[in-house]
């Protein structure tokens, strides 16, 4: 009888792992980070601006199949400032803190945010600029920028929008130019998370196989 129970809890808390852990898996996806800054920069994005030298909050809104949208809030969490289209981007060695990386300016220009990269992730959010802007910043730093070739208006124009990288030349090239592909052993170990509309169904059936499984462990015990 004591086994019968033991098995039981065992089987409850399996089943219970099943329901907390997406929700982790959410909150993780997220990749809150507070960040300070000591300068200046420059942000693109819906209400593209130059923010304040203080401290902010960067957030993924939403992970679509082949690209995110990064919000910045204030440190309150109580004000949006931009809502910014970023590409995944792979980097070789993680860090275990936050790396912010820059474009480089002219002479007297505030700094033009180019990444950002979570402690112990891979995986980061290349920043993508108006045409105009990505033009000027690859002259400046001599290598292409991610581009929208259209002005991004709303949110909804940040899931649609088309995505290049602009050379110092004007002329586009891929993406591909810009953000780095994984190795291919890793590319499914690492890869970035599903978008959040991902079907719920293989969960379900994971935990009907764990309830049927139960079912019948009971009924033998009890025979």
């Amino acid at each position: 009888m004591k086994f019968f129970t033991k098995y039981i809890v065992v089987v409850c808390l399996f089943a219970a792992g099943l329901f907390v852990v997406p929700s982790a898996m959410a909150d993780d996806n997220n990749l809150k980070t507070t960040v300070t800054f000591s300068a200046p920069f420059e942000v693109p994005g819906v209400n593209a601006q130059v923010l304040p030298a203080g401290t902010y909050v960067f957030k993924i809104m939403d992970s679509l199949s082949d690209r995110n949208i990064v919000q910045i809030f204030n440190k309150h969490m109580t004000h949006i400032y931009t809502t910014i289209l970023a590409v995944p981007n792979y980097r070789q060695h993680t860090t275990d803190t936050t790396v912010m990386r820059f474009k480089e300016r002219a002479e007297g220009q505030p700094e033009a945010i180019r990444s950002w990269f979570y402690p112990g992730r891979q995986w980061g959010q290349e920043f993508v600029y108006p045409k105009s802007k990505a033009l000027e910043l690859a002259k400046v730093s001599n290598e292409p920028v991610l581009a929208t070739p259209v002005e991004v208006v709303t949110i909804e124009d940040l899931k649609t929008v088309p995505i290049a990288a602009v050379q110092p030349t004007g002329d586009e090239v891929p993406v591909a130019a810009v953000v780095q592909a994984p190795p291919a052993e890793v590319a499914q170990m690492d890869a970035p998370a599903l978008p959040k509309t991902a079907s719920e169904l293989p969960l379900l059936a994971m935990l009907g196989f764990v309830s049927l499984g139960a079912a019948v462990v009971t009924k033998k015990l009890a025979a």
